[in-house]
């Protein structure tokens, strides 16, 4: 096992990290704000607990800036979309929709933000930065993203829990993630819109399995449950589409991506590694009917806004014989695609949360949030 203090004493000799702990200093969570502020790893077992995020240390190793993105992990990153079509920032105008025109922009991959304010258990951090879209529109914009960690009082309030079992660890941190429109021009559809768009990578097991809660009802009016088509698609012994509830391996064996669209999509999600004991639970703010979302496909769309809500990506080999990015897998979430007039802001806020301890204990917590039960997510594969 990975502790915390290994993947902090790790990093530190090559960024400086901000460190929030709760009063008892068994929460920890560490952040860079080299790397847009990111929230690069969590513990809920103090400098000796379990780290939770992944790291790519190799990419650290190597101290090599790569061409189309850096990987170097972490468990929430805030990035924007669309990543694809006509009002990508992730390319050029009449670029192809290929891996050798695809490039990360470097506000999200490269560029630091800035410290506004910091105490022992919340930082706040800026950016001011312009972003072209594959239109050509210039987007003026201000960032702001505020990293609190919870006591276990506000824990139970946000999941509506009951007190939870004293034999449980935790450890959970919430993002507020807010884009300004600075520039003198509104932000419209027939030019292109963002959204705010969090990314989770993870350390995987064998025993890992990702639950995300779907809303039921007709394909004739939500569309289908799930778009596992990403990267062509998922086998049936990886993805289990049981009623209200779909389960999705997270092993770091095999790649495969999956998505909610707003219509099926709730504002949870999750993951449980039944081997050790880890209970992984992502909330959001999703809005009532709203229904308007960036399409990520790498195509000129015919629906650019059509995209997904809640996204679960498990890594593997990209081709036979090719080494995986990690292997992790990775937990994702996006706020709709923001209209901002000139001086507006949209919002986006996000909560991760690890809990750590016995099968009965976690038990009652994952009927609570999922509708299932442990032994039920232990026997999906």
């Amino acid at each position: 096992m990975t502790t915390y203090a290994d993947d902090v004493s790790f990093m530190e000799s090559y960024i400086d990290l901000i460190q929030l702990s709760n009063a008892s200093g068994d929460s920890k969570v560490a952040i860079s704000a080299a790397l847009q502020g990111r929230v690069m790893t969590s513990s809920a077992f103090g400098e000796s607990g379990r780290s939770y995020g992944w790291i790519n240390k190799k990419l650290f190793e190597s101290e090599e800036i790569q061409e189309h993105i850096n990987v170097y992990g972490g468990e929430e990153r805030f990035w924007l979309g669309p990543e694809g079509g006509q009002y990508s920032i992730f390319f050029n105008k009449g670029d192809e929709f290929i891996l050798d025109d695809w490039f990360t922009p470097r506000l999200i991959d490269l560029e630091p933000f800035d410290v506004k304010n910091k105490t022992s258990n919340k930082v706040i951090l800026t950016k001011e930065a312009s972003l072209k879209n594959y239109g050509g529109f210039q987007f003026d914009l201000g960032i702001e993203r505020e990293i609190s960690i919870l006591s276990k009082e506000n824990l139970q309030k946000e999941l509506g829990l009951d007190l939870l079992d004293e034999s449980i660890k935790t450890v959970a941190y919430q993002t507020k993630n807010t884009l300004t429109n600075l520039g003198d021009s509104d932000w419209k559809k027939e030019t292109g819109l963002l959204s705010i768009w969090m990314l989770g990578m993870y350390n995987h097991s064998p025993n890992t399995t990702i639950m995300i809660p779907y809303i039921s009802g007709e394909e004739s009016e939500l569309g289908i449950p799930v778009n596992d088509t990403y990267f062509g698609k998922v086998p049936v012994d990886r993805l289990v589409v049981k009623e209200g509830i779909i389960y999705f391996s997270g092993d770091g064996q095999y790649r495969s991506k999956i998505g909610l669209s707003p219509m099926r999509a709730k504002d949870v999600a999750g993951s449980y590694d039944s081997e050790n004991g880890v209970l992984t639970i992502l909330k959001y703010n999703k809005p009532k009917d709203e229904t308007d979302y960036v399409n990520s496909m790498w195509e000129i769309q015919k629906e650019p806004f059509s995209g997904d809500v809640i996204n679960a990506y498990n890594d593997g080999e990209p081709s036979p014989g090719e080494k995986p990015l990690g292997p992790f897998y990775e937990l994702e979430t996006s706020s709709p695609a923001m209209a901002l007039k000139s001086g507006e802001s949209g919002i986006h806020i996000q909560l991760t949360c690890h809990l750590e301890g016995g099968i009965d204990a976690l038990n009652p917590i994952i009927k609570k949030v999922f509708g299932v039960t442990a032994e039920d997510i232990k026997k999906a594969f």
